[in-house]
Parts: C-alpha cells; sequence; structure tokens
C-alpha cells in the first residue's frame, strides 16, 4: 500500500547533462539541457523526480503539492497569542492577575 506524502520540497534545477527525464504530471519527456523544477516526497532525495515548471504550477494551484510550511500551517491550527505566550514563560505567575 503506498501512502500519499503530506508535502513536497521543490527546486529549480537543468539538465546539465544530455539526459532525458520523464515528467510525472503529464508523462511527457523533458527535453535535454531544459530548464525544470526537481520535486521530492518530504524531503525523500531517493524518490525524488523531474517535472515541468508549468505541470508543477497547475498541480501547486489545485492543491496537489503542498510545502512543508503550508502542510505545517494547515496541521498545527492557529497560533496562539502573544499573551498566551508569555503566560507560558512566566512559571506560577499570570498576567492577568
Amino acid at each position: 500500500m503506498m501512502v500519499e506524502p503530506s508535502w513536497w520540497s521543490m527546486r529549480p534545477a537543468s539538465n546539465l547533462k544530455p539526459a532525458t527525464y520523464r515528467c510525472p504530471f503529464c508523462g511527457k519527456h523533458l527535453a535535454s539541457m531544459s530548464e525544470h523544477v526537481l520535486i521530492a516526497p518530504e524531503d525523500d532525495r531517493s524518490k525524488r523526480r523531474h517535472a515541468h515548471m508549468d505541470c508543477v504550477q497547475r498541480a501547486r494551484q489545485a492543491g496537489r503539492l503542498p510545502t512543508r510550511d503550508e502542510w505545517l500551517a494547515a496541521t498545527r491550527g492557529p497560533r496562539p497569542s502573544l499573551g498566551a505566550r508569555l503566560r507560558g514563560l512566566l512559571p506560577g505567575r499570570r498576567l492577568d492577575e
């Protein structure tokens, strides 16, 4: 059973050697020596894939390729207020007393 990754790392890439890659989104080949995007599920470099910039942009707009920061923001919930964080720094004392 394959588990869908929660987040993806992405970085710009370019073929510096005459290698051919296949985009995981559209299935078409990336032209040799072309600029593209390198994506890796949950920063697992062994599973990285090369993709067209346009394909990655469409997947991101559709919400299928969240970054780590976007995933953390969605799973953590709202951040505590400044007052709540300050109260946590003072052991045994409350600022509102």
